[in-house]
């Protein structure tokens, strides 16, 4: 039988990619293996009952019934591929996150290496019986696994460590490895960059490499090798030599190992950088900040004068008072100013990161709104923060909820660096009514696709959209979906391969699928024009306005006023 993994019964994303539900699938290639493989417990409990009694009465003498038998290949054999369809089983009871899997040498056991809570652990299930239960528990990251040729062990490469698991009792034990190895770094940083100069010679998307001396920008930059003695000037010369491909998605990059570094967490807060007095005078506290309780008397002018007894002044950095403090009770102490009070509060500071994402959902608040107010609540407004599932949940989510009633639609893109969602959003926002839904004879309150928007729409981009974020907009404004606002963006539509290297801190990138638009010719460094260019001011931004958000504004109003005498159903 062959066995694999398949999506075609678990949870899917809403859109093209992103992590998928996955199940164990056995095919057989014998009708006898698949009939013997179906066979409940029971069943095939007395199937051996019949084959050890026939053992014992024939045991010098060719077996009297070997119908039920399944006897090793012969020399010879020819898989049975009629009906292969009829012969397919689904071994997992039910679809998970799976990062490997063995079958016992009987087929009795299905052991596979699952993510169901925290992390990945190991798992065992029987295909008839279908009892499944935690084997061993592992907590690891994705892990590779393989059995031991007597089927009693079962060894997990997991996190960079390798563990030894009986397969009956799923008692872990670790295997250690101890050995020297003789680096020559130069050498191995030698064969990295002419591994990484192969590569692109055999799978750069354009097999003329842009009509450039690939060979001759090898022995260029191969001489400055000896002179090099660390990853960081090396992912420098990767960089220079793949930059000369004038490509998108290539370069070098250079991930030293992070041992006990400094982390520093986030208040949540927005600071006065003109305020001169000790402490840091508050602007205002992020919606959705940890401070941002129901008990809280903090808000804009008040100062955080100590963190955690220590008091803030001008002759040093306070960010060290948050180092190492994510998660953690960390006491303010308060003053205000108008009250002359003080009081303490504590918070649990946040990392960087959430707070990226509070200053994220606080300027698209900030967006929409503004559209809200110029459009007199008539225009929606969504944006597009990355071309991934979880981005686009956001937008269906939003478009078709809070957004739903509104008459035109502004799609922001701008600051998106990319991913695989173009299809997705192109055929989410092209969608045509042609159904209503009438209850009861009275004025249709729903149509048809109800899961799309159908009313105008416009695009805003901007020299920051990158990979997928332009083969979006391009996309768009082929077919004809609607007019694309902002400033120009580079011609960056390939799929790229990031490849690890045998120095597992260094990695390159090949672009190695070009996307052809109606021009017959790679987009790849082809500038995608907007239909109405439109340049921010970085005074009008420091005042608040937004010139794109304006314009786009304005043209939807200008498509809703025409399309207002038009029926629809």
């Amino acid at each position: 039988a062959l066995l694999w993994l398949t999506d075609r019964d678990g949870k899917k994303p809403l859109a093209f990619q992103g992590a998928r539900e996955v199940d164990v699938y056995a095919m057989f290639f014998e009708q006898d293996a698949y009939d013997r493989f179906k066979l409940t417990k029971d069943e095939f409990g007395l199937l051996k009952e019949k084959e050890d009694k026939e053992k014992s009465d024939n045991k010098d003498t060719a077996k009297k019934d070997t119908a039920s038998k399944i006897t090793p290949p012969g020399k010879g054999w020819e898989p049975d591929f009629t009906s292969l369809e009829n012969r397919k089983l689904r071994l997992t009871i039910n679809s998970g996150n799976i990062s490997d899997y063995q079958i016992s040498n009987d087929g009795e056991k299905l052991f596979f290496l699952a993510r169901m809570e925290k992390g990945y652990d190991l798992w065992v299930t029987n295909p008839r019986t279908k009892e499944t239960k935690l084997l061993a528990k592992l907590d690891g990251g994705p892990a590779g696994m393989d059995i031991s040729k007597d089927g009693k062990s079962l060894f997990v490469v997991s996190d960079g460590r390798i563990m030894k698991i009986d397969a009956e009792s799923g008692k872990p034990s670790p295997v250690t490895v101890n050995g020297e190895m003789n680096l020559n770094a130069f050498e191995e940083r030698a064969y990295i960059f002419d591994h990484a100069w192969r590569q692109v010679a055999k799978k750069f998307y354009d097999p003329k490499i842009h009509g450039i001396d690939w060979k001759g920008y090898r022995d260029s930059y191969a001489r400055f090798l000896p002179h090099i003695n660390n990853n960081y000037d090396f992912q420098e010369l990767l960089s220079e030599l793949l930059g000369e491909l004038n490509a998108s998605h290539t370069g070098g990059r250079y991930s030293p190992p992070q041992v006990n570094t400094d982390v520093t967490a986030s208040l949540g807060m927005l600071f006065d950088e003109e305020f001169t007095g000790n402490g840091l005078m508050i602007m205002e506290a992020l919606e959705g900040a940890p401070v941002m309780n129901s008990k809280t008397k903090i808000k804009k002018g008040v100062i955080i004068e100590k963190i955690d007894g220590e008091a803030i002044t001008n002759d040093f950095d306070w960010a060290r008072l948050l180092n190492r403090k994510v998660g953690k009770n960390t006491l303010l102490s308060l003053y205000d100013p108008q009250t002359k009070t003080r009081w303490e509060e504590t918070t649990k500071p946040i990392s960087a990161g959430e707070e990226q994402g509070l200053l994220y959902r606080r300027w698209t608040k900030m967006m929409r709104k503004m559209v809200d107010e110029l459009s007199g609540g008539k225009v929606g407004y969504v944006h597009v923060q990355g071309m991934n599932d979880g981005s686009y949940r956001t937008v269906y989510e939003e478009v078709l909820g809070k957004e739903a009633d509104k008459e035109a639609l502004i799609v922001d893109t701008r600051f998106n660096g990319g991913g695989w969602l173009h299809d997705d959003l192109v055929t989410f926002l092209g969608g045509k009514k042609y159904l209503g839904m009438s209850p009861q004879g009275v004025k249709p309150v729903n149509h048809e696709p109800f899961n799309k928007w159908t009313l105008p729409s416009t695009v805003l981009m901007s020299e920051s959209n990158y990979s997928d974020a332009f083969i979006f907009p391009y996309a768009y404004k082929s077919l004809g979906l609607g007019k694309l606002i902002g400033m120009p963006v580079p011609g960056t539509g390939t799929a790229v391969w990031w490849e690890q290297q045998i120095d597992p801190t260094l990695v390159f990138g090949i672009p190695m699928v070009a996307t052809i638009g109606k021009e017959n010719r790679p987009t790849e460094n082809l500038q995608l024009e907007p239909d109405i260019k439109v340049a921010n001011d970085f005074k009008a931004i420091l005042s608040g306005k937004d010139q794109q958000l304006e314009r786009a504004v304005k043209e939807m109003l200008d498509e809703i006023n025409k399309n207002k005498d038009k029926k629809a159903f």
